[in-house]
């Protein structure tokens, strides 16, 4: 089947004065797996329901491999659809859930049977045929969900949060074999989800929204290694904000003074963003965390400070450092034997500059 490309231009759309969908720009590129990532109430959802048809937008164009869709009903689309409850039929079996679209799609008998087979071979749920679903796992009835909408043979998946019903070590299994199934059959795919982890492990790109807007869009790694704002920053990880006021910039960096920290050179290589205040925000696992008075390497930024809480986290301790009147989060790998600060304990933070990135206060 040939992969085809799903593009947003300018898409608004509102309930009564409510605007749900704001000014919406995204292109997914054929074959990709894109997720649509966001907190409850940022459109997300909203969004990929507008992509199947199921929401009318007031203004803006939606394309499918370059065509406009945007008056065709969803019965029309070829667009394939996984909700998050799978909605199958509870009294039919496995089979006839899968066969249910091509059979009200008046397909021949001998072309249904081919079809329903190849999918539940593709799905590992073969011998699962004549079973019903409440005789499943959460886990075979989300595959049973994926081979009815994929036998169809659908131009582009939706999948609506289709791992949030299953429990955290079925939803890593999952997802890997979610991401293998894509692959092998090429289907542009689009992937709801309110679960970072999910969308960075499973996701050629994505795109980040809040309050019906699109915060950034780009690879996992683009977006966890240089978010575009602060909240692209804080939905993408966990990341330490050290904010202040511009004291001097130039080609170099930036000197910020923070409240209860002091000044802080920020060398940078990125353009600087405008403002009298800025933020200095970098990743936990990117701090090095010392005892206090060790010999400090002169490649890092270092700030003196105390261990107020500690977390044992299995692959790294997480320490909540105080420093001055800011609080720092540190993650220190974790290693049999390797002895723990206590709560207390004065430490010395090591910032590396390449690290840190500079964003709008």
């Amino acid at each position: 089947m040939k992969k085809v490309s799903v593009e947003c231009r300018d898409i608004r759309l509102s309930y009564g004065n409510t605007e749900v969908l704001k000014n919406i720009n995204i292109l997914i590129e054929p074959g990709e797996f894109f997720a649509l990532l966001g907190p409850s109430g940022s459109g997300k959802s909203t969004l990929l329901r507008l992509i199947a048809g199921f929401n009318q937008h007031n203004a803006g164009q939606l394309l499918v491999d370059g065509k406009d869709i945007s008056t065709i009903p969803p019965h029309r689309r070829n667009i394939g659809m996984v909700f998050q409850s799978y909605a199958l039929w509870p009294h039919m079996t496995v089979w006839d859930n899968v066969a249910f679209g091509l059979v009200e799609r008046k397909l021949p008998k001998a072309e249904i049977r081919e079809r329903v087979e190849a999918a539940l071979a593709l799905v590992s749920l073969s011998t699962f045929a004549r079973r019903r679903p409440n005789e499943l796992s959460g886990g075979q009835q989300q595959r049973v969900a994926l081979a009815r909408t994929i036998v169809i043979e659908p131009q582009v998946l939706l999948l609506d949060e289709p791992l949030s019903n299953l429990d955290k070590k079925l939803r890593v299994q999952m997802r890997r074999e979610l991401l293998s199934l894509q692959r092998r059959l090429g289907i542009t795919t689009i992937f709801v989800t309110h679960d970072q982890e999910e969308a960075m492990t499973t996701a050629d790109r994505m795109a980040v929204l809040d309050k019906g807007v699109v915060q950034q869009t780009g690879s996992p790694a683009t977006l966890f290694d240089f978010p575009a704002n602060r909240f692209v920053a804080n939905f993408v990880g966990t990341m330490n904000v050290l904010e202040g006021a511009v004291r001097a910039r130039n080609y170099s960096g930036v000197t910020l003074s923070v409240e209860g920290v002091g000044d802080l050179a920020i060398p940078v290589h990125d353009d600087i963003p405008e403002g009298d205040r800025l933020a200095a925000s970098f990743r936990p696992h990117s701090v090095r965390i010392d005892a206090a008075g060790g010999n400090a390497d002169a490649h890092y930024l270092w700030l003196p400070g105390v261990v107020e809480e500690r977390e044992f986290l299995g692959e790294f301790v997480r320490y909540a450092v105080r420093v001055g009147e800011q609080r720092v989060t540190a993650d220190q790998s974790h290693f049999a034997g390797l002895s723990q600060f206590q709560i207390g304990t004065p430490v010395a933070l090591g910032l590396e500059p390449s690290q840190i990135r500079l964003l709008s206060a």
